[in-house]
């Protein structure tokens, strides 16, 4: 991020938190998990658009977002821009938003990305994850922090909790040794949240799926 993107991002959280708290009420676990400087990639499932504000109310940390390339088009383009979200086109290998990624890592950044690629509207509790989050991470020597999110995101919702789980090291990791590592980590938050009643009924159909396929 840039001093600009810094401002924005910082501003705009500092007005958003305090109504995004009041208005869902969220809970949430580990926020002494999400390490203060370093690179670090943030990697979270995906069932909600609200999904990044989880993160970014645990923490006064900038944190840049990989963000798909349709929400920098129309009226709200600036408010990406200004927070200094990634622009990503999810229809082909996107090598500008890869070089950008690697440089806010290579300068010590947080980044934060949803490795399943979009919102999960299957009946698996995950989707398959893409290599983005882990090959981004071994690739600049970067931490990887798992986080996840269950529960719905209704008016005071008793039940919208993330989980942020402790960051580690991809050093001597492949890709795919990563990134296997990452989804087993993300899927155990998710059991841990769905265990301690923070979860939708659609939640625990998928994880009573998953324990007994």
């Amino acid at each position: 991020m840039n001093t600009k993107e810094i401002i924005g991002f910082t501003t705009v959280t500092t007005l958003l938190k305090p109504i995004f708290r009041g208005w869902y009420t969220p809970k949430i676990f580990g926020k002494e998990n999400i390490p203060k400087k370093g690179a670090v990639v943030i990697a979270c499932n995906h069932k909600h658009i609200m999904d990044q504000c989880m993160v970014i109310c645990a923490t006064r940390r900038p944190i840049s977002y990989m963000a798909k390339s349709e929400y920098f088009k129309g009226h709200f383009a600036w408010f990406f821009r200004l927070t200094g979200c990634i622009c990503v086109n999810r229809n082909g290998n996107d090598i500008q938003a890869k070089q950008e990624a690697n440089s806010h890592l290579a300068n010590g950044g947080a980044l934060g990305i949803f490795p399943e690629g979009t919102r999960n509207r299957t009946e698996n509790l995950l989707t398959d994850f893409r290599y983005g989050a882990a090959s981004l991470a071994c690739k600049n020597n970067a931490l990887l922090l798992p986080v996840a999110v269950t529960g719905d995101y209704n008016f005071r919702s008793k039940t919208l909790a993330a989980r942020i789980g402790k960051p580690f090291s991809t050093e001597n990791m492949t890709t795919e040794q990563a990134n296997e590592r990452l989804k087993a980590e993300i899927t155990r938050l998710l059991l841990e949240n769905l265990q301690a009643g923070y979860g939708t009924v659609d939640e625990y159909l998928k994880a009573e799926m998953l324990n007994n396929p």
